[in-house]
């Protein structure tokens, strides 16, 4: 079984940001779903927009030096949490916006473990094939 290769500094600091991206969407997440037991129970959910609001954000700035396509994405779900309207259908929208999140970040962390592995002894750039 070979090692895991390490990441150039450029990497670490990509995994880092992805590491601190997905605390933040796991507690956006959390706010979403909360927003949906409030629909489910018909209570007044006036405050929800704007704590999604907050909460998606700090995440912009975050992403957008390093991952900017990721960062769009959160500024489109940005702009749903904003609107008024049916508020299922804004329920529905963040949902799958949070599930498409997970799923580029997830898909970004493979893409810099790979972009940026090196080998342990040399400091060169590692590669699945053989020399």
């Amino acid at each position: 079984m070979a090692a895991r290769p390490k990441l150039d500094g450029a990497g670490v600091q990509k995994m880092k940001t992805i590491d601190e991206a997905n605390a933040q969407v796991q507690r956006l997440h959390g706010i979403v779903e909360n927003f949906g037991l409030t629909i489910k129970r018909k209570q007044p959910t006036q405050l929800f927009g704007s704590q999604i609001k907050r909460a998606l954000t700090p995440l912009i700035g975050l992403l957008k030096p390093q991952f900017g396509m990721i960062a769009d994405q959160v500024v489109a779900m940005n702009i749903v949490a904003g609107r008024g309207g049916n508020e299922i259908a804004k329920l529905r929208i963040l949902r799958e916006g949070v599930g498409s999140l997970k799923q580029s970040l997830e898909i970004a962390a493979v893409r810099t473990k790979d972009n940026h592995a090196m080998k342990e002894e040399e400091g060169v750039p590692w590669t699945d094939t053989p020399a």
